[in-house]
């Protein structure tokens, strides 16, 4: 299924948006994730990261690469769904789909100015080849407050439990 999309790019293409971007002296604040079934957490988390910079870039993993991270049965959504739901948001400037389980050579071709992560992850349980590409391009590694209570998890496991009433 297409989805129109305006603020889905490649990486190509998310690369060349990059330079513009620094050319203009702007800041560009990015993060990652599957982003499986949008919830309050993810949105929340994302205005807080959009107040960081001037553009908030989304990394998504690919539909192949949330399955070897989260199993057969996910994601719940395609990524072009989840791209198409992401970039509805105001906040989200920029969306890329990344195919491999980890985004280190986006980084370095993208040189994030500040990257960000929820709460519930901390400098050391972040994954260090990623930590370690983004020390090289010299990114600030930001951690922001995690919403508790919401999680994808959490939301399939309620649908299914309401399913069986």
């Amino acid at each position: 299924m297409h989805l129109p999309n305006d603020k889905l790019l490649t990486l190509p293409q998310a690369v060349e948006a990059r330079k513009a971007l620094k050319a203009a002296g702007k800041t560009m604040v990015m993060t990652n994730g599957c982003f499986d079934l949008l919830h309050v957490g993810h949105i929340s988390y994302m205005q807080k990261a959009k107040a960081l910079g001037d553009e908030l870039w989304v990394l998504i993993n690919s539909d192949d690469s949330v399955r070897a991270l989260k199993g057969p049965t996910r994601p719940i959504e395609s990524e072009s769904e989840r791209a198409f739901c992401l970039a509805a948001l105001s906040c989200i400037d920029c969306v890329v789909v990344f195919n491999t389980p980890r985004i280190t050579e986006e980084i370095k071709l993208l040189s994030p100015d500040i990257y960000t992560k929820a709460g519930d992850y901390t400098i050391d349980t972040l994954h260090q080849g990623e930590r370690q590409a983004f020390e090289s391009v010299g990114t600030e590694i930001r951690f922001l407050p995690f919403l508790e209570g919401f999680s994808t998890t959490k939301m399939i496991e309620k649908i299914h439990k309401a399913g069986s009433l």
